[in-house]
């Protein structure tokens, strides 16, 4: 038989990235709306000022994380353990029911602060286990060869999505706050169908095992691993300090003046900078001083969050906000490589998962500290302050972790131990 010479040749491939797409476009579409209507009753219902409303951003990105946090180590084990499409396709299925509920709350308008933070922790518990799940398969269908490429153009799904979905859910919402909300719904059966007309079904090889006994022999793989380790951590107190994405409603309405349809341009930005340049990681992938370029990317990370929040012109916030979202892709691109080749399959569920939370933890608790960040020095002081501790903790990481600055290839660049005793 003929080994295929491109990912997009082969059909479970090519049904995983639609399913990543369509989950993706839906869910960023409800992301981005659920954030502007927090920050829209805080400070309309609610009187709040802005520094008030940013902190309950920011708390929203918590009440997101908690969950997450919480069930990772299960997400990982039940990747190992059972099929994974049925597990993303469980996962899909509660998105969908969260969309539909805030669907019709919009429509008979009777929306809250309660309910917007209820059904983000729901949200949150849901997309814990989309992740490993989704990216646990991949390996098992594409040959190793072209593993790097398929993670490029995985990544294209991913940012494309994420350009589409905010942008559309930001102009939708300027419509009716209820039609963002519908759209996700009808695409999230969609995803739920693609995952599940997968053929490849790969072997629970962790089944044996006890499931704390699992989750144990996952942390202890990742924590014993240096170059791993100073992998996942860098992203993880990097985007922590830079985290942009939670201030944009601040930005739009008491920043920028651009209004609704300016938030979804703005949210759909990073998306695009990072599409861009997955494009180009898929036909032309990174081959040479990996770990080198990986630290270059994060640190224009926080270069890019720096300027977007002090900047006070809106095409200019536009670019910064692509560069930064271009320069992030190139980081992901890097450690996800890494991390998919590197990692043994019965293991690699829960090292997904791992990686997983630490970019949540990135992200949501990002937004917690730039909420907590702004109601002292305002929206702007919080994301000019990120972006330099960003470029700071990159500087920070290249000293003790040096095995970043050696890695030159996506070759292993550590030996496999035996981990369990």
């Amino acid at each position: 038989m003929t080994q295929p010479s491109h990912p997009l040749h082969i059909r479970d491939y090519r049904l995983i990235w639609l399913a990543r797409f369509i989950n993706t476009a839906a869910t960023t579409a409800m992301v981005v709306v659920i954030g502007a209507q927090v920050y829209q009753i805080a400070r309309r219902v609610h009187g709040m000022s802005e520094g008030e409303a940013a902190f309950m951003l920011g708390l929203l990105g918590l009440i997101q994380f908690i969950p997450f946090m919480l069930l990772t180590p299960l997400a990982g084990v039940l990747a190992d353990r059972m099929d994974r499409r049925h597990l993303g396709a469980m996962a899909i299925a509660v998105d969908l029911l969260i969309g539909l509920a805030l669907a019709l709350a919009n429509t008979f308008d009777f929306v809250s602060l309660p309910l917007l933070f209820t059904l983000a922790a729901c949200y949150g518990a849901a997309r814990v286990f989309i992740g490993p799940a989704i990216s646990a398969i991949t390996p098992n269908v594409v040959p190793p060869a072209l593993l790097p490429k398929a993670i490029a153009i995985s990544s294209v799904a991913w940012q494309s999505a994420a350009v589409i979905g905010p942008a559309l859910g930001g102009f939708l919402l300027a419509s009716h706050p209820s039609l963002p909300y519908w759209f996700a719904s009808g695409a999230l059966v969609l995803g739920i169908g693609a995952l599940l007309a997968i053929r490849h079904r790969a072997p629970p090889a962790a089944a044996a095992d006890k499931p704390i006994k699992l989750m144990a022999e996952g942390a202890r793989f990742v924590w014993s691993e240096r170059f791993l380790l100073g992998c996942v951590s860098l992203d993880l107190f990097a985007v922590l300090m830079g985290g942009a994405t939670a201030m944009l409603p601040a930005f739009a309405y008491d920043v920028l003046h651009v209004g609704d349809e300016g938030l979804g341009l703005m949210r759909a930005a990073p998306a695009a900078g990072a599409m861009l340049m997955a494009l180009w990681l898929g036909f032309r992938p990174l081959e040479h001083n990996v770990g080198a370029k990986m630290l270059w990317a994060v640190a224009a990370y926080g270069l890019a969050t720096l300027i977007f929040g002090l900047s006070t012109i809106f095409p200019l916030s536009l670019a910064m906000l692509a560069l930064l979202g271009a320069a992030d892709a190139i980081s992901v691109f890097i450690r996800n490589t890494l991390i998919q080749l590197n990692t043994p399959d019965d293991k690699r569920g829960r090292v997904s998962s791992i990686s997983g939370l630490a970019i949540s933890a990135s992200n949501e608790l990002g937004e917690m500290q730039s909420g907590l960040a702004a109601a002292f020095l305002g929206a702007v002081g919080a994301v000019a302050l990120g972006g330099a501790g960003a470029i700071v903790i990159t500087a920070v990481w290249a000293v003790i972790f040096p095995e970043l600055k050696r890695a030159k290839t996506f070759a292993p660049q550590y030996r496999e131990k035996d981990l369990v005793p």
